[in-house]
């Protein structure tokens, strides 16, 4: 047990030190086309963190040999919004409000967050019908999981023509491999990015590996273990992400990158279950996603009340 959990604290610093070169190449790759901080977060560092959870969920259900591996796949897409809408929005909280006089100074930052409220209204919808197709029997829920990969290039689409062109001009950290360029060129953007991706995929592969081997000496089920305790390591990127990110005072690109995550594990892991399982949720699975949908559900009546009184005291200002 001590050295698994000495080589799961390697992977751990791997995937740290791995996200901070991947948060800060995504920053220039956003800046080189011109994309918002929130497109930035949803888009690229979003496709970029969910590969992982997406690669576990695809092997397992279409090359697993057996009913378990493939249970472990449903437990997987069904684990990631639940890591992330607790997990991850926790982090954050935690983060932010520690900080929040020199966080929410920016009222752009701090106040207006209806883009998430969007999002997670968004995420509500297709996770609730992901969850509702777990639990009823019904044919033909291959064409649903078709279905929800559109809606995602639809997401996607939109997200990229409602940010088109309101790019922020915010500072950035010089390159890492490059630090005394100001001007880095695309080759060494995406060659920052691919590495530190590449370490990102092969320790989170390592922290899963690790983590299995703890719950096969737990006496876990695989699907339990794919449920509560695989997802930690699959959606470590995303969190230690946001944690990069609030620790410079960038919350609306930490925010962005949870939300833009869970849009993609609300619809391209569960379109692969819909396509090669019967995806159906056993009882630990329903209670895992009605976790997950209340607790966004809860971010979400939070982001209600908050942007009500923000608007508010800006309109009480502008009446002064």
């Amino acid at each position: 047990m001590g050295m698994v959990l000495f080589e799961m604290a390697l992977a751990t610093a791997a995937i740290y030190f791995a996200c901070e070169y991947f948060t800060n190449g995504v920053e220039w790759l956003g800046r080189r086309l011109k994309l918002s901080q929130t497109a930035t977060g949803t888009l690229l560092a979003a496709f970029g963190t969910a590969l992982p959870e997406s690669v576990v969920t695809l092997s397992a259900v279409a090359f697993g040999s057996g009913s378990a591996q493939k249970d472990i796949g449903v437990g997987a897409a069904v684990g990631g919004p639940l890591a992330l809408s607790t997990i991850g929005y926790g982090v954050i909280a935690v983060l932010a409000f520690s900080g929040a006089p020199r966080i929410f100074r920016n009222p752009i930052e701090g106040g207006s967050f209806q883009w998430l409220l969007r999002d997670q209204i968004w995420f509500l919808s297709l996770f609730a019908t992901g969850t509702i197709l777990g639990i009823v029997r019904l044919d033909g829920k291959f064409l649903f999981g078709i279905l929800f990969i559109a809606a995602y290039a639809i997401y996607v689409r939109r997200e990229l023509s409602a940010n088109c062109g309101q790019h922020e001009a915010a500072d950035l950290d010089a390159l890492a491999i490059r630090p005394d360029d100001p001007d880095p060129r695309q080759f060494w953007i995406w060659l920052q990015l691919g590495l530190s991706l590449a370490v990102i995929l092969v320790a989170s592969r390592a922290f899963v590996r690790e983590l299995e081997l703890i719950g096969s000496l737990m006496g876990l089920a695989p699907q339990v273990t794919a449920l509560l305790l695989s997802p930690i390591a699959t959606e470590m990127p995303e969190t230690v992400n946001s944690i990069v990110w609030v620790r410079q005072g960038k919350v609306g690109l930490a925010l962005a990158n949870i939300s833009g995550a869970m849009m993609i594990q609300a619809t391209i892991p569960a379109a692969f279950g819909m396509m090669f399982t019967p995806w159906r949720f056993e009882a630990p699975i329903i209670v895992a996603a009605t976790v997950a949908l209340a607790a966004t559900a809860a971010v979400c009546f939070f982001i209600y009340t908050r942007q009500v009184a923000w608007a508010a005291s800006a309109l009480k200002a502008d009446r002064r």
